[in-house]
């Protein structure tokens, strides 16, 4: 005689953490219980996502809380000394006619970076780890046969910068870049586009000191273009002096 093995719903009662509901037998019993631990993982798994992300808004609410960005050195110069300067040696009555720098383009240009794509690496690694951000591919506008130029040939990169990482960068350029170039006696006041637009053109871009020299894998100049808002060179160069680019001082006297 075969020994019946399925439990009554007395044993189960025992056994089980909840209990059998009137009428349901020993299968429905176990049927309940399958489809019951689903449901309680389910609802574990839920508590503990509702856990994890009210510990991470708490975490983040220190970060997003209402902090005050921190202004640049030299921004905060320009608006407590230099302005106010400008103003007064020229006349000004508005604010907003007040000679500004709007923006700084960085520009390297490769023409072997058209046959060899570890130039472009390159020059790409470079700009975003001189400027903070990353470049743009320069493509040539039309062809130039006594260059081997044809349009649309990658030429070089370059990056646009605003806002307070153009103010940082300015900083560095003028006050740790520039005097580590070699036999440095200051720049050149007659890079002016009679408009207050200023450019400097560095033959190394390895006086920058976060440049590794180790991973560098070629010397390549760097064209460094200031555009202000100025209206005439005379207020352009005496917003640069102001804040305190190093131009040659035979130069100013002269």
């Amino acid at each position: 005689m075969q020994r019946d093995n399925r439990l009554d719903n007395d044993d189960i009662e025992r056994v089980l953490p909840f209990p059998v509901p009137a009428g349901a037998s020993t299968d429905d019993a176990q049927e309940g219980e399958e489809a019951e631990a689903p449901a309680r993982q389910r609802r574990s798994s839920g508590r503990r996502q509702a856990e994890s992300s009210d510990e991470g808004q708490q975490e983040a609410a220190p970060t997003n809380g209402a902090r005050p960005t921190e202004i640049p050195r030299l921004r905060q110069m320009y608006m407590d000394e230099v302005a106010p300067a400008l103003m007064q040696e020229f006349s000004i009555t508005n604010t907003m006619r007040v000679p500004r720098i709007t923006k700084i383009v960085l520009n390297i240009g490769a023409g072997d970076a058209r046959d060899e794509a570890r130039v472009l690496e390159g020059i790409q690694r470079d700009l975003t780890t001189i400027s903070g951000q990353k470049p743009v591919v320069t493509r040539a506008r039309n062809s130039i046969a006594g260059f081997h130029i044809r349009e649309g040939n990658t030429i070089g990169a370059s990056v646009t910068l605003r806002g307070a990482r153009m103010w940082n960068f300015l900083d560095r350029l003028m006050n740790v870049a520039l005097p580590r170039t070699r036999d440095f006696r200051g720049v050149s006041t007659k890079a002016f586009d009679r408009r207050g637009n200023y450019s400097v053109g560095l033959r190394e871009q390895i006086i920058f000191p976060e440049i590794d020299y180790n991973r560098v894998d070629r010397i390549r100049g760097l064209q460094v273009n200031i555009v202000t808002t100025a209206q005439t060179d005379d207020e352009g160069l005496r917003l640069l002096a102001l804040l305190g680019m190093p131009f040659a001082r035979e130069e100013i006297t002269n």
